[in-house]
């Protein structure tokens, strides 16, 4: 028994608390009251805590329990009001169980969360993440309140873009790094939802081509107690608490509400730009850690039902956070479903990028299969299969690359690995480069998806940045005050590690960028760009920047490349005018039409085709691939027949220069990375093109 249970509370009248119903779950607000409804099958007690702008708490006991949800409703209870919940019940951590009532409870359903963790002084350097040592102190002092929420939204005529996956490119981006630092979003919008939709950021990302901004976790997180003993913060925002709530430090007007009507605004303002918004939500794990992590919220309410545990009593983490969420049960598998279709239907978003996706594909023996039934349930449900749904297909256990259901696009790491080999000279073959640029056939069109179930990128939030990929040989994560993140980088600093003066490195260093830019941008699939690197971002070779809140990862708008950006803008140009470059279904290797070329060639430098043993040439850094473009292999949506000119790319990734024999007729060199920007260059004076070291070409033939 703990000690709170024995103290007397204050009880309102009974004529304020009416039964109410179970569903929906969450604080539902309507024009008399409100309503409350909560999930835990051990309790056996639940109260509902409200509290004034001063902090007094005033608890009212949920007597109403319908299929394991307790209820009340509160005529005159309104938008604004700070609540939170109190749990009775067994605390037996031998079998998984830790109800406490002396832990305030963040609603899982809470729409709105106000105030951030405050860790308890006495953690003597931050040892434990608890915001509470002792297991009778009240934690109340220390934890944020949910938000009772208005819901109403003027939308006016916003309407999704919905993009066709052939022609999307994705942005990946941090709501506070785009906006921190940009001088011309006002000071008090900057980092922050309303800054991402000013104009002057809107303008960036639409004359840049991108059709879709991947916005970096925005559901409520929390900031670590030993990363703010060391001056740091949870930057990403991976350390997840309400999976219904935006992020109250990303909104301009805080976090007593307007970060939901904030958020909206920035939707619809991108939806006017024609831009979607996709989020990266971790429903795999919370911020609520192993045994040792803070009790904050599903903890407390049915610890054995919201997470997954071995043996009755351990956290099976497949997530290295300490916990993974247990989408067996149907408790934390239905508020995954609800949160996802709020954020459609609510909040408007156009798709979603499932953190370590691979631990929601565990079925109850802990292994992770397509067949799982969070996949039957996206499958099935009218709102959520209409998004798009892309996978981060891996988890620390498993990399499940290519399995997912025929619904979902899946970042494509032996993409990324390929071409990062290809460029610093280290594949040991043509084979894989040739599997990667032309959709990665071989992990998905035996399962019959597309070219579009592959998101190709180089990099990502998790990892260098274009420029640093390009710049180090080695992570350099001193800042991060801990030896962490990756040593397979697959980088290389061209002879000199970090900053040089010396041209002839800054000159191939940037030459590299451009190979590995439009390699990306000219291969088949969903081309994914990491933010910043179209201007030449740096973050001095940090690969693990989780907790730099500070010029680290914020964008340095003073100090742009331009003459990348422009080469970048071109590249996606590029790609939205020429549709051989983003087809919707595979290659056949067969002439098309009343063409004699076959849709897909690879060639030689010598301009004859590519044949077994060339594939496996371990030296070997040099190739073409010829794209019909007369008669693409598939119609275009509405029936029609899709024609573009002949295209080859000429790729030489060795040291030394080649000479390039190019089909009969007429070329000309649309965009060169040995050009700073990438201008188009004119007809190719005959048939051969010299191609110099560490470059690419891409080439057009007009159809007669």
């Amino acid at each position: 028994m703990h000690p709170l249970e024995d103290e007397d509370r204050p009880v309102p009248p009974e004529a304020r608390v009416w039964p109410g119903a179970a569903r929906p779950l969450g604080a539902t607000p309507d024009a008399g009251g409100t309503n409350f409804a909560v999930f835990s099958e051990v309790a056996d007690a639940v109260h509902l805590c409200l509290f004034d702008d001063a902090g007094t708490e005033e608890r009212i006991e949920l007597t109403e329990v319908d299929a394991d949800i307790w209820h009340a409703y509160l005529p005159g209870v309104g938008p604004g009001q700070r609540y939170g919940y109190r749990v009775t019940g067994p605390f037996d951590p031998a079998r998984g169980h830790r109800c406490n009532p002396a832990k305030l409870l963040v609603d899982p359903y809470a729409k709105a969360i106000t105030g951030e963790v405050r860790w308890h002084p006495a953690l003597n350097g931050g040892q434990a993440d608890q915001p509470d040592v002792r297991d009778d102190e009240d934690s109340a002092p220390y934890a944020p309140r949910g938000l009772v929420v208005d819901p109403a939204f003027d939308w006016g005529e916003d309407t999704a873009p919905r993009t066709p996956y052939a022609d999307t490119v994705v942005y990946e981006v941090h709501v506070k790094g785009l906006t921190q630092r940009h001088p011309e979003v006002p000071e008090e919008l900057r980092g922050t939802y309303a800054g991402l939709a000013h104009r002057a950021v809107i303008e960036h990302l639409t004359s840049l081509g991108v059709t879709a901004v991947e916005l970096l976790p925005v559901h409520q997180f929390v900031h670590d107690g030993h990363l703010l003993d060391r001056g740091l913060r949870q930057y990403w925002g991976y350390n997840s608490l309400g999976f219904l709530a935006p992020h109250g430090g990303y909104a301009a007007g805080g976090d007593t509400g307007a970060q939901v009507t904030e958020f909206k605004q920035m939707v619809a303002a991108l939806h006017r730009a024609g831009l979607e918004v996709v989020l990266d939500v971790v429903y795999n794990h919370t911020a609520e850690g192993n045994h040792l992590g803070p009790t904050l919220s599903l903890r407390g309410f049915d610890n054995a039902a919201y997470y997954r545990l071995h043996e009755g009593r351990y956290y099976f983490d497949t997530t290295g956070t300490g916990n993974s969420l247990n989408v067996t049960h149907s408790a934390p598998l239905q508020l995954v479903m609800d949160s996802l279709r709020y954020w459609v239907l609510e909040m408007h978003v156009d798709g979603f990028r499932f953190d370590l996706a691979t631990t929601l594909a565990r079925e109850a023996g802990q292994d992770p299969t397509p067949a799982a039934v969070f996949f039957d349930l996206v499958q099935q449900d009218p709102v959520i299969s209409q998004v798009k749904l892309i996978a981060e297909p891996w988890d620390t256990r498993d990399n499940q690359v290519g399995a997912f259901p025929d619904l979902w696009s899946e970042w494509n790491d032996h993409y990324r690995n390929t071409v990062r080999d290809l460029w610093r000279g280290r594949t040991a073959g043509l084979g894989d480069v040739a599997r990667r640029l032309s959709g990665s056939s071989d992990l998905y069109q035996a399962r019959r998806r597309r070219p579009t179930a592959s998101v190709n990128f180089v990099t990502a939030h998790d990892g260098f940045t274009l420029r640093d990929l390009v710049s180090y040989q080695r992570k350099h994560n001193e800042a991060n005050g801990a030896d962490d993140g990756t040593d397979d980088n697959r980088s290389d600093n061209h002879g000199v590690e970090g900053p040089t003066d010396d041209p002839d490195v800054l000159a191939l260093r940037a030459r590299q960028v451009r190979n590995l830019l439009a390699t990306l941008l000219f291969s088949q699939g969903v081309p994914m760009l990491l933010g910043g690197d179209e201007i030449g971002r740096t973050q001095g070779g940090n690969n693990n920047a989780y907790c730099q809140d500070n010029a680290i990862s914020w964008f340095d708008w003073e100090d742009v490349d331009g003459d990348l950006l422009a080469f970048t803008r071109r590249l996606v140009a590029l790609r939205r005018t020429h549709p051989a470059l983003r087809r919707r279904r595979f290659f056949q290797g067969r002439p098309v039409l009343d063409s004699d070329d076959a849709d897909l060639a690879w060639l030689r430098p010598d301009g004859t085709p590519m044949t077994g043993p060339d594939w496996d040439t371990p030296w070997a850094r040099a190739l073409a691939v010829f794209l019909a473009g007369d008669g693409i292999s598939e119609p275009g949506p509405r029936g029609e027949r899709v024609r573009d000119d002949d295209l080859l790319i000429a790729i030489n990734a060795g040291t030394d220069p080649v000479d390039v024999t190019l089909p009969p007729g007429e070329w000309s060199v649309e965009v060169d990375t040995g050009s700073a920007r990438g201008e188009a260059a004119g007809p190719v004076g005959g048939p051969t093109l010299h191609l110099g070291d560490r470059r690419l070409v891409l080439l057009r033939r007009p159809l007669d």
